[in-house]
């Protein structure tokens, strides 16, 4: 991820918004109506965090993430750049809550690598991993790590296909060999078993 700029006044937050002391906030990111910005939260820049927000302490949010309306991140969720999270999806970061016993340190970290997009209403169970530009579709519930490239659909979330990082569905098998070209975006991609990599224009780091 881009390194992620002090907290200046660069950014722009609506009045109704609460951002507390200390919070790194990057150039050009927008943080809307009611949203709620903890102290020890990292935010990168150009990014939008939709009405109704809230970023948890211990949160790292890379560059041009876009975080719709009533979306909390908790604690132990880390955003890499260009992730998307739709209206009300959910994280978690305790696997097995109860209220009255308390697991702050048995939080679980999630990671959400470059590029991935999480549908609208769709839970992230904690402790998982989402790979680059995988696409969890609305609704679905994610109890683990999903590959780089997935799509992802379902209760429990199954995998039904890949995803081109411009959002269009390869033509692939699940498993495998093959090739196919993104359709919008000329991209050529390789399925070598379980495993899709991008091999044109440029590998993926």
């Amino acid at each position: 991820m881009d390194e992620i700029k002090e907290r200046s006044v660069s950014f722009w937050k609506h009045e109704s918004a609460v951002v507390d002391e200390g919070a790194q906030i990057g150039e050009n990111t927008k943080v809307w109506h009611f949203t709620h910005v903890c102290g020890g939260a990292r935010i990168g820049s150009d990014c939008s965090l939709g009405q109704g927000v809230f970023v948890g302490n211990d949160v790292t949010i890379g560059r041009n993430v876009k975080i719709q309306n009533q979306v909390s991140v908790y604690d132990a969720v880390t955003l890499e750049d260009d992730v998307f999270c739709g209206p009300s999806m959910v994280f978690t970061n305790v696997y097995n809550p109860r209220s009255a016993v308390p697991r702050k340190n048995e939080y679980r970290r999630t990671l959400v690598q470059r590029g991935a997009t999480l549908g609208a209403n769709c839970t992230i169970v904690c402790g998982a991993t989402i790979g680059h530009f995988a696409f969890i579709g609305a609704g679905a519930v994610v109890k683990g790590d999903v590959p780089p490239f997935a799509m992802m659909v379902g209760v429990p979330a199954r995998q039904i296909g890949w995803m081109s990082r411009h959002g269009e569905k390869l033509p692939l098998p699940l498993h495998g060999q093959g090739r196919a070209v993104c359709p919008q975006s000329g991209d050529v991609y390789e399925l070598n078993g379980q495993a899709l990599r991008l091999v044109e224009p440029e590998p993926l780091a």
